[in-house]
C-alpha cells in the first residue's frame, strides 16, 4: 500500500516514514524537497496518485494565530481536495492534546486543521498526542540561555506516536480518536534540565511562564489528557538512554 506522509522530512515525519516502511508499505513523502508544496497544492495530484492513505504530520513553527491558521487552513484544504480527487480512503492528522482548551495562537491553527479534516470529503482520523520527549531537545537546540516553558505535560516518545499513526492508518477511520499520552506527568523545564545534564551541557536555563490565560492554563495542566486513551510505555528517563536523546556515547 502506498501511504503519503505530509511533512515526511520533519522530525516526526521521518519517524512516520520509517514506521510505514517497517509495516511493509511504501511511503510517499509530501514536502517541498520532494516537489510538493502543501500551501499551494503544487505537485499534490501527481504525488497522491495510487495512495490509499494520507498521514499528515506537517507543521509550521510560529506562535502567531494568523500564521498558524493560514498554514493549516491552506495545507489541509489542499491535502483533502487532492486526496478526494485521488480516491484516498483514509486521511489521518496529528494534533495536540488540549489544543481545544488553551487560547494560544499556534493551537488555533490546529483547531482549524481538526475542523477541516473531521468535516472533510475524505474518511478520517484525528489523533491528538501530548508533547514529545523530543520537545526538550528542541529547547536545547537554540543558542544562548534556554527559555524553558512552565508546562505540565504527560510526554511521549515521538517514535511511539509515529507507530500509533501507522497502526491507525491500517484501521477503519475513527474520527476523533482517544488521546495519546505518555506514561507519566512531568514539568517541561525539569525535562530540559535533565536532558542538558545527561548531555553534559552547562546551560543557563530560565523557566518562563507564557503570558496571560494561556500561560496559566499550560502551567496548570490544560495540556494533560482529560480522559482515558492509549498510553505510551517509554518514560523520559528511558528515552534519555536512546540515540534519539542525542546523549554522547549512546
Amino acid at each position: 500500500m502506498r501511504v503519503a506522509v505530509a511533512g515526511g522530512t520533519g522530525w516526526v515525519g521521518r519517524m512516520v516514514v520509517e514506521a510505514v516502511r517497517a509495516a511493509g508499505d511504501e511511503p510517499v513523502v509530501l514536502a517541498r524537497s520532494a516537489g510538493v508544496d502543501l500551501t499551494t497544492g503544487a505537485g499534490l495530484d501527481e504525488a497522491l496518485h495510487g495512495c490509499a492513505t494520507v498521514i499528515d504530520v506537517s507543521n509550521v513553527t510560529t506562535t502567531s494565530r494568523r500564521k498558524s491558521v493560514a498554514f493549516f487552513d491552506a495545507a489541509t484544504t489542499h491535502l483533502l481536495s487532492a486526496g478526494a480527487r485521488a480516491g484516498v480512503g483514509h486521511h489521518l492528522a496529528l494534533s495536540i492534546v488540549g489544543c481545544d482548551r488553551v487560547e494560544f495562537g499556534y493551537y488555533m491553527g490546529k483547531r482549524r486543521q481538526e475542523e477541516l479534516v473531521l468535516s472533510g470529503p475524505v474518511p478520517n482520523t484525528v489523533l491528538r498526542a501530548t508533547q514529545f520527549h523530543e520537545f526538550a531537545a528542541q529547547m536545547l537546540a537554540r543558542r544562548g540561555p534556554v527559555m524553558a516553558p512552565r508546562m505540565r505535560s504527560q510526554p511521549i516518545a515521538a517514535r511511539e506516536v509515529a507507530d500509533a499513526l501507522v497502526r491507525l492508518a491500517g484501521a477503519a477511520p475513527a474520527g476523533l480518536a482517544p488521546d495519546l499520552a505518555g506514561p507519566e506527568v512531568l514539568e517541561m523545564d525539569d525535562m530540559v534540565r535533565r536532558l542538558a545534564r545527561a548531555r553534559g551541557e552547562r546551560r543557563l536555563l530560565v523557566p518562563v511562564r507564557l503570558p496571560g490565560a494561556a500561560g496559566r492554563a499550560i502551567a496548570g495542566g490544560a495540556l494533560l489528557p482529560a480522559g482515558d486513551g492509549v498510553r505510551g510505555r517509554q518514560t523520559f528517563a528511558q528515552w534519555l538512554t536512546t540515540p534519539d536523546a542525542g546523549v554522547r556515547g549512546r
